[in-house]
């Protein structure tokens, strides 16, 4: 059943143990249950424990819960300065010169974890050319980070409001 949180925790070169007889999936979406609540959760429950990711056309998509999960164990994991910092969490990619540390492997199209120079884990991307070359520029592709959530949340706003607009005509 945790083929899927298998398959996408590998692609960061890590290992994390996870109690398969705990791990829920419900519609696509994984849910790590404590024993208790596996046995309070009910067949058709929209929320409960911790969410793990979803599967939505045979792709995997992770919670940051999960990615944190990674981030504590040995992984691909680059660290990123303070103001790559705030642009990867705007959606942007990354630059070489943004780099603090790199763990793990730098090779091109390998995954990897970013975090920020306190050990927060941001997300992770996509190396676009080794990490260990002298070649300056474009490094990493943003694949997800920390400020998605609120970008989607403004644009459901935004949509939100325009149909209000529309509506009050």
């Amino acid at each position: 059943m945790i083929k899927p949180i298998d398959d996408f925790v590998s692609a960061f070169r890590a290992k994390i143990s996870l109690d398969e007889t705990l791990i829920v999936k419900q519609q696509g979406r994984y849910f790590l249950l404590n024993e208790s609540l596996k046995r309070l959760a009910s067949k058709d429950f929209f929320y409960a424990g911790t969410y793990i990711g979803k599967v939505k056309d045979g792709r995997f998509f992770p919670s940051f819960n999960l990615l944190e999960l990674i981030a504590r164990k040995k992984a691909n994991k680059v660290v990123i300065d303070a103001k790559t910092e705030w642009l990867f969490i705007c959606g942007r990619d990354i630059f070489k010169e943004g780099i603090a540390n790199v763990t793990g492997s730098t090779k091109r199209d390998d995954y990897t974890l970013v975090v920020n120079l306190h050990g927060e884990c941001l997300g992770f991307g996509r190396i676009l050319c080794d990490l260990n070359g002298k070649r300056h520029g474009l490094a990493i592709k943003n694949m997800l980070d920390v400020g998605d959530f609120l970008r989607r949340e403004r644009q459901t706003a935004t949509v939100s409001a325009r149909h209000q607009i529309v509506h009050a005509r």
